[in-house]
């Protein structure tokens, strides 16, 4: 059978991959990032008493609106901006579905969609499939300086033509780490003001900011707002990755389109798991205390690392943390990575999977990313094995 691929230069993801490799290896897997452990019982729970209560069937195409109404309160009281829940908030099949009816809904062939590098694996191929073109802007990387690593807001602008449909932004930003600050509010929002394009902001890690820091959501700002998709995730944030539910926030005339897309893309979402949510979210505590949650788990792999030759870099927010491994090897990230999982019983990802090019030299820093969103002996085993190589 002859037929063009749509996407030929996609093959199976750096985390299917090195998850694999751990399987095969028996290696502890910090790579790909999704806790060991249980959610909440209260919520399984509310999953059973939602069954028991006959929520079997499909709901609402955007959602059922005992959800939709939490989060738009959620939004509200965290960043100040009011998403009416009917026309407004939709539930996903995970932020992946939200990410990508998104794009589906806004570019067209010919379009161009800035992205900046590095930057979460889904993004590009959603561009090609909807015709779109990427345009890459790199972050400068960590120096000895400065060992986080920065954007370059003028080459963002500069990036920004009469073909750009949307600009695509993710912070806390995996797989850096970094947060945005109120100057980087300020500089987003000179280039939307300039230009009028739509930022797709994805902030599943909304909840998950260090160091008493807060999130800086686009939805903080009117004029971002107006012009924004703000994505995020109940798989990041209550522990349940595997349930793929999310939700995208918009205005409402960006959001009639992607429910378009949604509707046939998947039509509408697990119906006992958002009976469950709606109910988990009228407590704010889970979400609220997470940073310091994961903070403790951040602050243990850290301090562990830097007993070993590793380099922990700062982690702002997120479930990652990158280590520089240059005092080890010189190795490219990807065979460093093979090698760490395969002969040391460690899974990581190589930072060079989230370039577009990442067998270019520009694209290898001899940085590694892990996963702490794992129970306390899970880090401890991993950094007995780190300790000796």
């Amino acid at each position: 059978m002859k037929f063009e691929s749509k996407l030929p230069r996609i093959g199976t993801n750096i985390f299917t991959v090195m998850s694999q490799l751990s399987i095969e290896h028996k290696a502890i897997n910090l790579g790909q990032g999704f806790p060991d452990f249980n959610p909440s019982a209260k919520l399984l729970e509310q999953v059973v008493k939602a069954m028991n209560d006959g929520h079997n069937q499909y709901p609402p195409m955007a959602g059922i609106p005992a959800l939709r109404d939490e989060i738009s309160a959620k939004m509200e009281t965290l960043y100040g901006h009011f998403y009416e829940a009917d026309t407004e908030v939709t539930i996903t099949s995970g932020a992946s579905e939200a990410l990508m009816a998104s794009i589906l809904a806004f570019v067209q062939a010919g379009d161009e969609v800035v992205v900046i590098e590095p930057f979460y694996d889904l993004y590009v191929p959603a561009i090609e499939l909807a015709g779109g073109r990427p345009v890459i802007v790199a972050m400068l990387p960590p120096t000895k300086t400065n060992p986080l690593y920065q954007i370059d807001w003028q080459k963002v602008r500069a990036a920004v033509t009469t073909k750009t449909r949307m600009l695509i932004i993710n912070f806390p930003h995996n797989p850096t780490g970094i947060n945005l600050e109120e100057s980087d509010l300020d500089a987003l929002e000179r280039i939307v003001n300039d230009t009028g394009i739509i930022v797709l902001s994805d902030e599943v890690y909304e909840h998950i900011v260090f160091d008493q820091k807060r999130h800086q959501s686009l939805a903080r700002r009117e004029a971002l707002a107006a012009n924004s998709i703000v994505v995020s995730s109940f798989g990041k944030t209550y522990h349940t990755t595997g349930w793929k539910v999310g939700y995208c926030c918009a205005p409402k005339e960006l959001s009639a389109e992607i429910r378009k897309v949604h509707q046939f893309m998947v039509f509408t979402v697990s119906s006992p798991m958002q009976v469950a949510l709606a109910h988990y979210m009228k407590d704010p505590a889970p979400y609220m205390e997470l940073s310091n949650f994961y903070q403790q788990k951040r602050d243990r792999l850290s301090l562990g690392l830097a007993k070993t030759r590793f380099k922990p870099m700062p982690s702002q927010g997120t479930f990652f943390l990158l280590a520089d491994y240059s005092q080890i090897s010189d190795l490219p990230e990807a065979e460093f990575a093979r090698k760490l999982t395969t002969q040391h019983g460690v899974g990581v990802i190589p930072m060079a999977a989230f370039y577009g090019r990442p067998d270019a030299i520009e694209s290898n820093h001899q940085l590694i990313r892990f996963c702490f969103a794992k129970q306390d002996k899970t880090l401890d085993d991993a950094l007995e094995k780190l300790a000796l190589v």
